[in-house]
């Protein structure tokens, strides 16, 4: 007989490395503002990223998926911008989306501030929390957002923010640009 016994360490799984390395989203909380501090940082000149002379074809489909990576990974930042100002587009152009929006933080900071003064809000004998307040307001919220179509408003942003992305993904040619910073960078060492 075959005695096995002993005490085995297992290494803590590392939940950041299950995502892919050029989408570094935050896990935690406190990671958020070190997170919009990188990608503020990581915004790539705008100049650059609009440049009509960088916008070719690409060559072959391999080309294509390699230049679309490294786009992505690059201007990633500036694709989040991209995404942000659709959203600010897309507010702005519909009035009563961004009426119901107002509504509810307003709602939502009255809740907090009540909270914050001790007073409670209680529902047939039952004191609620302020995550529970939170859960209540979001749905009574949400037939409010179906009818101002905040779905649509949603579902075209995402849309339109895709299409825009893979289009400049797709078409901007990276390597002459890597080529540039990366002799720029040979040449710096010398």
């Amino acid at each position: 007989s075959i005695e096995v016994s002993g005490d085995i360490e297992v290494p803590p799984v590392n939940q950041s490395s299950q995502l892919p390395k050029f989408f570094p989203f935050p896990t935690q909380l406190p990671q958020a503002k070190e997170w919009v501090q990188e990608r503020r940082q990581n915004i790539r000149p705008w100049l650059q990223f609009v440049q009509s002379s960088n916008f070719k074809f690409p060559q072959s489909l391999p080309r294509l998926s390699r230049r679309y990576m490294k786009n992505i990974e690059y201007f990633q930042s500036n694709y989040i911008f991209v995404f942000l100002i659709l959203i600010a587009y897309c507010l702005i152009t519909s009035p009563l989306l961004l009426f119901a929006i107002a509504g509810v933080f307003y709602v939502g900071y009255k809740l907090s501030m009540r909270h914050a003064e001790g007073n409670k809000v209680t529902i047939f004998g039952h004191s609620l929390a302020l995550a529970q307040q939170y859960g209540i307001l979001m749905l009574i919220s949400m037939p409010v957002f179906y009818l101002v179509g905040a779905g649509a408003a949603m579902f075209w942003v995402i849309g339109a923010s895709f299409f825009v992305i893979t289009l400049h993904a797709v078409f901007y040619n990276i390597d002459a640009i890597i080529e540039d910073e990366s002799n720029f960078n040979l040449m710096q060492n010398i």
